[in-house]
């Protein structure tokens, strides 16, 4: 499946989060052996309310024409390029011009704000701000306030009121999911670790707390026994699989935040011998992690929605340009997939390689 296969998510995203919307209200919480698809507000805690409240806009009405500019996290992964392709091809679709930057890693923080700082240069009609640091932009986020540039939130908030709206997935929930699934593959009981891109971006917060709050108060005879933080960076984050594995012989499980750190948890647990020995969960796709998946190398992940969060991150800044008002977040889904329903359609059309 190549990177297009995506693209048609961003048209159709909204009927993904209706049928998840729709299937909260009797679902119960999955078995780790479940076979079907668990939509948001079908795995777990969360709701995904948010999202069948938002409707995206059907034209640019006084947006046609004017710059939206995009400051993303990275480019390094194929997350981000999902995200970009359905930015770009919703603002073409509505007839408004989209700038997309990134730093190219996602601890490079400071460029990434002066790559905001930038986009604020220019006077764009509106800015989507993926954030790095949840702090550290806030004095430039007062700036685009002063001067009338709404800021749209999207993947990754930040610690301030001054965001219209914030476009991403409901990542505690999410993320406690990992953690019901990942108990129940390893008989509820055992030591497991946590490899998290960072702790200053609300991603990484939330998929950490989320994953960890849920081990404390469900499955109590499990020992998070290490969090650790490997930047996105799957040599990074192979390094640090492996010395917690030295630290902890008896290791049953990880659990991979993103992308760049579940594909570092399979290579170390390569490079040690310890496929089919300790169970993996992790976060997003690509190549690596669908084989993976498929070998059954890896139990497996959380998929967001990235052409979706591109599309919508687009949709609300043209609704905030022309006025409207926004929900405080709009949730753009997430299922939890494994090799029994990888190959779902509802499955297959958000994932990425």
């Amino acid at each position: 499946m190549k990177l297009t296969r995506v693209a048609s998510l961003a048209a159709g995203s909204m009927a993904l989060m209706i049928v998840a919307s729709a299937c909260s209200s009797t679902a119960a919480t999955p078995s780790p052996a479940a076979s079907a698809a668990a939509p948001s507000t079908a795995a777990g805690s969360g709701s995904a309310g948010a999202a069948s409240a938002y409707t995206a806009p059907t034209d640019a009405g006084t947006a046609k024409g004017k710059t939206i500019a995009i400051v993303s996290k990275g480019e390094q992964h194929q997350f981000w390029q999902a995200v970009k392709k359905g930015a770009l091809d919703e603002a073409a679709k509505l007839g408004v011009t989209a700038t997309y930057t990134g730093p190219a890693t996602e601890s490079e923080v400071d460029k990434q704000l002066t790559m905001l700082q930038t986009a604020l240069s220019g006077n764009p009609a509106a800015v989507c701000f993926a954030a790095l640091d949840s702090k550290a932009a806030g004095a430039l986020l007062d700036q685009a306030k002063a001067a009338n540039i709404p800021v749209i939130g999207f993947d990754s908030g930040v610690d301030s009121t001054i965001p219209v709206t914030t476009v991403a997935t409901d990542n505690i929930a999410a993320a406690g999911v990992e953690a019901d699934k990942l108990a129940g593959l390893i008989g509820d009981a055992g030591k497991v670790a946590v490899i998290v891109h960072d702790q200053t971006s609300q991603t990484g917060i939330t998929r950490r707390d989320g994953f960890v709050n849920e081990m404390k108060a469900k499955h109590p005879n499990i020992q998070v026994v290490d969090v650790q933080y490997g930047a996105g960076d799957p040599v990074k984050s192979a390094d640090i699989a492996k010395s917690i594995m030295t630290a902890n012989p008896d290791l049953k499980g990880f659990f991979g935040a993103n992308e760049g750190s579940i594909k570092g948890i399979l290579n170390a647990l390569k490079e040690t011998g310890n496929e089919g020995k300790i169970v993996a969960v992790g976060y997003d796709s690509g190549q690596q992690q669908l084989d993976a998946i498929n070998s059954g190398v890896e139990a497996g992940a959380i998929t967001q929605n990235p052409v979706g969060i591109g599309a919508k991150c687009v949709d609300a800044a043209v609704d905030a340009i022309n006025g409207k008002t926004l929900p405080k977040n709009i949730d753009t889904g997430y299922y939890w997939f494994d090799k029994t329903n990888i190959n779902n359609p509802e499955i297959q059309a958000v994932l990425y390689k």
